[in-house]
């Protein structure tokens, strides 16, 4: 082979993208619909696998492609977004849920993350915090933001009045390090593990383990749970 035919080493720039980000989007109304398919069909890491006009469609679409992110309207014909959400972590815990709504009452957002959805959004969130919800649900994360944490502790205190101490039903929640209330805190205002990381001087993978000994210690299932739980605790 001449010198002029020999391949160029590999650069940054040739290497293998990484996996796309594989959705979909369940949505009754078809303008909205392809207005999100669009919106990430411009996205390189991220794919949309299916589309569904109702919660019906939306359980056979991850029956049959398992994504990894599944954009839900609440509010949907035949099956709503919360019975589907509740049907679709039951039966396939490694597709996340995204609930998306024009409201968020009160009823609505509880529902949808006591279902299971690890993120709610209001459809005139801007197009860049949706793309942020659902890269940081693929890593893991929740989107929750103050305003609506808040509305889900209140109806979570509201739907349980009576605080369990040990011995009376449910196990009383361990104390906390000082390092773990300050990671907390953190969590509770939606930062991500990275972003954590940074403000606490700790590796990511670090926080990441922090993050799992607190939720159990306070006997929560969801990074979303623990974020609400953490708005009603007492500040120290």
């Amino acid at each position: 082979m001449a010198p002029s035919d020999r391949p160029e080493p590999p650069t940054d720039a040739d290497a293998a993208p990484a996996e796309a980000i594989r959705v979909v989007i369940a949505e009754d109304q078809q303008l909205i619909r392809r207005a999100f398919a669009t919106m990430f069909q411009m996205e390189p890491d991220i794919e949309v696998v299916g589309q569904a006009a109702d919660g019906v469609e939306a359980i056979d679409l991850v029956r049959r492609y398992r994504p990894d992110i599944v954009l839900m309207d609440i509010q949907m014909p035949r099956l709503g977004g919360i019975a589907a959400t509740r049907r679709i972590v039951a039966e396939h815990p490694g597709s996340q849920v995204v609930a998306l709504s024009t409201f968020d009452t009160d009823d609505l957002v509880f529902e949808a993350i006591s279902a299971g959805a690890q993120a709610y959004l209001l459809k005139d969130t801007s197009e860049n915090e949706i793309l942020d919800t659902i890269r940081a649900v693929k890593r893991g994360e929740s989107r929750l933001s103050p305003l609506v944490a808040r509305k889900v502790f209140e109806e979570f205190r509201r739907a349980r009045p009576q605080v369990p101490v040990a011995g009376e039903g449910e196990a009383a929640d361990e104390p906390l390090t000082e390092r773990e209330e300050e990671i907390l805190a953190l969590v509770a205002k939606g930062r991500s593990n990275r972003e954590i990381a940074d403000a606490v001087h700790l590796a990511e993978g670090t926080v990441k383990n922090y993050v799992s000994r607190i939720m159990e210690k306070l006997h929560v299932q969801t990074r979303t749970e623990l974020a609400v739980k953490a708005l009603g605790r007492p500040r120290r």
